[in-house]
């Protein structure tokens, strides 16, 4: 085990000031040495700095439809492929597939769009040898917040609910 040299500050404080958690503590703020806040000002108006808002922003949900394909392969190598996927990860929702291409749709948890695009591209490279995937590229994604899944199926356009759940071929 290392030991800090003499007067060295302690391990992990560099220059990221800790807060307290939760609204109305009487902690204050925590904050490495030679750091200082306007911690009157959180006091009295009992709100956390903006700064401190927007990194705790909730996660939401997004639907994903992730549109593969590629050169044509047997349908049950696809179909196993896509059930062992499913099997693995529970949380996609259904897959369409016939010999050269499929697609998936499931909900995914994330920050921003950015993030839930991020885990969706990388979904088929990832699982193509754990779960036996075509060696398919993907040729499509589309991303959107549960708001508008839910606003294009109440005005009678965009992708039909994803029923039945599972594996299923076009």
């Amino acid at each position: 085990m290392r030991r800090a040299r003499p007067g060295a500050p302690p391990r992990g404080t560099g220059s990221r000031a800790l807060t307290s958690v939760g609204a109305g503590s009487d902690l204050g703020a925590v904050l490495p040495t030679g750091s200082t806040t306007d911690s009157t000002a959180d006091r009295t108006t009992g709100q956390e700095p903006m700064a401190a808002r927007e990194e705790r922003t909730q996660s939401k949900l997004w639907h994903i439809t992730l549109s593969v394909s590629g050169a044509e392969i047997p349908l049950t190598e696809v179909r196993r492929g896509l059930e062992q996927l499913a099997h693995d990860h529970p949380f996609l929702l259904t897959s369409r597939y016939a010999r050269d291409h499929a697609e998936i749709r499931y909900w995914e948890e994330a920050r921003d769009l950015h993030d839930a695009a991020a885990v969706a591209l990388r979904l088929w490279g990832e699982h193509r040898s754990s779960a036996g995937l075509p060696p398919w590229k993907i040729v499509g994604l589309e991303v959107i917040d549960r708001e508008t899944y839910h606003l294009r199926i109440a005005e009678g356009y965009g992708p039909p609910p994803a029923a039945p759940v599972g594996v299923h071929p076009y």
